[in-house]
């Protein structure tokens, strides 16, 4: 396993500076997230910054294991669908410009909605999502779904039914433990039901169970992480274990992104190390 880092918690950093102080810290890899508000929102990727993230990706010997493009695959408004699928696909067309190798990095998104819209729209999301894939697979990039708390998919069992029905090889899980943490299921139990079926991960810190909770940086909470990577090894997952910050601590008015940065990695590189996983 690898760690990695999501510029999820950096919306306003530049990349020319958040690559070089996650590769000085000693992160094996940055997912770049290419949502609005961010610095690296996907309209402003013309062919010379793309050029320049690839450039400055290899410079610090950074991999590029993910691509977060979260938008909602269940807006009913035909032109704001139009713009997150035109988002998704472009993360997929990006994932292939800057491809390391001869795997691209994964897409990952969340699927919107609400839990309790799951027996009701499965089928109208599965056959959204099923476009996506197709496109990916078109491509020979993976799509990511994130279970999410609050969201349609907020189960394992959810989004192991929605694999099931799209039946494609390229659409796997963007396994974020946070989100099961919070509602009480132990990290044993999702840990064997997604690992198997996961592209990438995220991690945070937390706090309380739903709805009485809060998401941290991590070392700020008592999230076991040493169990946690030692289970992801078992269950044979040997990806990347990507740090995400939020946006409830981004609200935060003394909130650092590279603070956050660095708090994560001394706190996930402490727990590879005490858990006895060499990574790479």
């Amino acid at each position: 396993m690898k760690l990695g880092y999501s510029t999820w918690g950096m919306p306003t950093v530049p990349i020319d500076i958040a690559i070089p102080h996650l590769a000085n810290l000693g992160y094996d890899g940055v997912e770049l997230t290419i949502i609005p508000r961010f610095t690296t929102e996907l309209s402003t990727l013309d062919t010379a910054e793309r050029k320049r993230i690839a450039a400055l990706l290899e410079q610090h010997h950074l991999a590029l294991p993910a691509i977060a493009a979260h938008s909602n695959l269940l807006e009913m408004d035909p032109e704001v669908h139009a713009k997150n699928m035109w988002r998704l696909k472009g993360g997929v067309d990006l994932a292939v410009e800057l491809a390391q190798g001869d795997e691209p990095p994964a897409v990952n998104t969340t699927p919107g909605g609400k839990p309790e819209d799951w027996d009701r729209n499965k089928d109208f999301l599965a056959a959204r999502v099923g476009e996506l894939v197709a496109y990916g697979a078109s491509r020979g990039v993976t799509i990511a779904m994130e279970p999410h708390i609050g969201a349609i998919i907020d189960t394992p069992m959810k989004v192991l039914e929605l694999l099931k029905i799209v039946n494609s090889p390229y659409l796997k899980v963007n396994f974020d433990i946070s989100h099961f943490d919070i509602v009480g299921m132990p990290t044993e139990e999702t840990v064997a039901a997604l690992a198997p079926v996961s592209a990438h991960t995220h991690v945070k810190d937390q706090r309380g169970i739903a709805p009485d909770f809060e998401f941290l940086i991590p070392g700020e909470g008592t999230f076991d992480y040493v169990g946690y990577l030692k289970e992801m090894q078992a269950h044979g997952y040997d990806g990347f274990i990507t740090a995400e910050v939020s946006f409830m601590v981004q609200a935060r008015e003394d909130y650092d992104p590279l603070a956050a940065a660095t708090r994560s990695y001394e706190t996930l590189s402490d727990a590879f190390t005490e858990a006895g996983i060499e990574r790479g």
